[in-house]
């Protein structure tokens, strides 16, 4: 019991740590847009690489911020069954749900995308644009990285359900708050 615990708290610090450093990528993001708008529409100077930046870090955002955001309910769920239901049915529905989609799906896509990011590896990848970043297999790389953090958060929905369905109601999922 003492592991599944232990195993929970580790996979919800690993994404909150990944998730708030991520977040500062969001602001890198709106400042790279900004120098982007001002050099094209005052200066009429532009470059692809720049341009590309802000791209490759909104896909770094989304990806690599899905286990966060699993963590903190953030997902879209049909809340009009959930909701108002207890604790005990909660936490069937969210280890059901983890287990029989989440973690299917996200095998699937590790699976899938495996070979196709270690082609790029393999080519030495870099952007198809003349002056784009050198680099796309970095990029390519997080839909692994996606993949381990969403299904380490999935396993760790998992457990911290069948820890509330034993009898722990301190692992319930946090509840929102009710707006007016």
């Amino acid at each position: 019991m003492s592991g599944l615990v232990a195993f929970v708290k580790l996979i919800d610090r690993v994404n909150e740590y990944v998730g708030r450093g991520v977040a500062w990528l969001t602001l890198l993001m709106v400042l790279i847009t900004f120098v982007v708008v001002v050099l094209r529409y005052v200066y009429a100077v532009g470059w692809v690489w720049l341009q590309e930046s802000y791209v490759w870090l909104h896909g770094i955002v989304f990806m690599m911020g899905a286990g966060y955001t699993l963590l903190h309910n953030g997902h879209v769920r049909v809340d009009i069954f959930y909701r108002p239901n207890s604790a005990r049915y909660k936490g069937i529905i969210d280890l059901l749900g983890s287990l029989l989609l989440l973690l299917p799906l996200i095998c699937v896509v590790f699976f899938v995308s495996y070979d196709y990011v270690l082609d790029s590896w393999a080519r030495g990848e870099a952007s198809r644009e003349a002056g784009g970043l050198p680099a796309l297999f970095l990029l390519k790389t997080v839909i692994l990285a996606f993949c381990v953090l969403i299904g380490l958060q999935g396993l760790s929905l998992g457990a911290r359900s069948l820890l509330v369905l034993m009898g722990h109601p301190e692992f319930q999922p946090e509840e929102e708050a009710e707006s007016p």
